[in-house]
């Protein structure tokens, strides 16, 4: 009769045993976190140094609705117990008011006010919430006009605004395509340069304004922290994406430089919409004719790496939609849905997105300069990055009021 045994080799033991202590080690520090965590829940040891003070508070707005029914306000709860709301003041007169959903709001968790205040078109309101410990929040109404509801009518027109906002001015750059064509090394330096300029001031602007953001929201969201954590894992996440089948050149190079430019085109889109849902009718167009006059140089930054080759008619149609169309989505979003925390998320994105085509950009310039002495340094690569600083500071200066 022959046995059929198996043997297991002392190198085979040796290397499960080593997996199991492993495991073992990893989950003994896991349990004894639980059990503090539970014995902390259930026996509350710091009760012995609570001195009377009442709990921290925090609430902030985050969306205002006017219509015919009164004012409506979206808060967001951020203290370190769930708080309740006892009164509203507006314009230093107490009013009824209705909460959805009622009762106390807990941390993190949001509530909608509903006001029946007659308020007046064109005037400032202060809204002033009292919590049942006394603290309050106020909130300024500066220019009261009703809310946009999205209808078909508005939704057609500001697409259109989106369109001369994003579309248009970067297909009136790519039309200077044939006319670039026929400019050599030096030439081509110089727009390729620009094209990094023009990138470089986008990110410090798109930087500041999502921090800007992230302030006006609540501390649960670590704004700061958030914006860069968000922009350093956009970085990464589109150099992966661009590096996984060697460095992108030529046109994809060129979608790269467009996905950057929209990521930034879908912020100004927000900031013109949130212009006409604060009220600000004249400062929107004052907004829209900016924007428009801001972006005609992202098109022919989007085009100088496609110079030396002849890419499909498509696809400059493709690269405006990229590079414009993000701009009728961010008017929509800022005029209908605004949230400060989300808008700092999404420009935070873009800045990512805008510091990784840099870096490509750049080491495009490089690659085509082999052999020449600091290319960087050049008069034809240092004019046309200060040029392209230079005029988008001065036509973003249009647009800062």
């Amino acid at each position: 009769m022959n046995d059929m045994t198996e043997v297991m080799s002392p190198s085979a033991t040796t290397t499960t045993t080593g997996k199991g202590r492993a495991l073992l080690w990893l989950l003994l520090p896991l349990g004894l976190l639980l059990l503090a965590i539970a014995w902390i829940a259930s026996t509350d040891p710091l009760r012995n140094f609570n001195n009377g003070a009442p709990p921290v508070e925090a609430l902030t707005y985050e969306r205002t609705v006017l219509d015919d029914t009164g004012i409506h306000v979206l808060v967001r709860a951020g203290g370190s117990e769930p708080m309740s709301i006892a009164q509203v003041q507006v314009d230093d007169a107490y009013w009824n008011f209705t909460q959805n959903p009622p009762g106390p709001i807990a941390r993190g968790n949001t509530a909608w006010l509903d006001l029946a205040y007659p308020w007046v078109l064109g005037e400032a309101h202060v809204v002033n919430i009292i919590t049942n410990t006394g603290t309050a929040f106020a909130h300024e109404i500066a220019v009261a006009v009703p809310t946009p509801v999205p209808t078909q009518s508005m939704l057609w027109q500001q697409a259109l605004i989106g369109i001369i906002v994003g579309v248009l001015p970067v297909a009136i750059g790519l039309m200077c395509y044939p006319a670039l064509r026929g400019v050599g090394q030096t030439g081509m330096n110089a727009l390729l340069a620009l094209t990094i300029g023009l990138l470089a001031f986008l990110l410090v602007d798109m930087t500041f304004e999502a921090l800007e953001l992230s302030a006006e929201s609540a501390a649960m969201f670590q704004g700061s922290s958030m914006v860069v954590l968000a922009a350093l894992a956009s970085f990464l996440i589109l150099m992966a994406i661009g590096r996984w089948r060697g460095t992108p050149a030529g046109l994809s190079l060129s979608f790269f430089i467009a996905l950057g430019i929209g990521l930034h085109n879908f912020g100004e889109g927000l900031a013109i919409g949130a212009a006409f849902a604060a009220g600000s009718a004249g400062l929107g167009t004052f907004l829209v004719l900016g924007f428009a006059v801001h972006n005609v140089t992202e098109g022919i930054g989007i085009a100088a790496p496609i110079l030396k080759v002849r890419p499909p008619l498509w696809s400059f149609a493709a690269l405006a939609l990229l590079a414009g169309a993000p701009a009728v989505f961010g008017l929509w979003l800022g005029s209908l849905a605004y949230a400060p925390q989300w808008s700092a998320l999404a420009l935070a994105v873009g800045a990512g997105a805008i510091a990784q085509v840099i870096v490509e950009v750049g080491a495009y310039l490089l690659r085509s300069n082999k052999g020449a002495r600091s290319p960087l340094f050049s008069p034809a690569v240092l004019g046309g990055f200060l040029a392209g600083i230079g005029f988008m500071y001065l036509t973003a200066a249009i647009i800062k009021i």
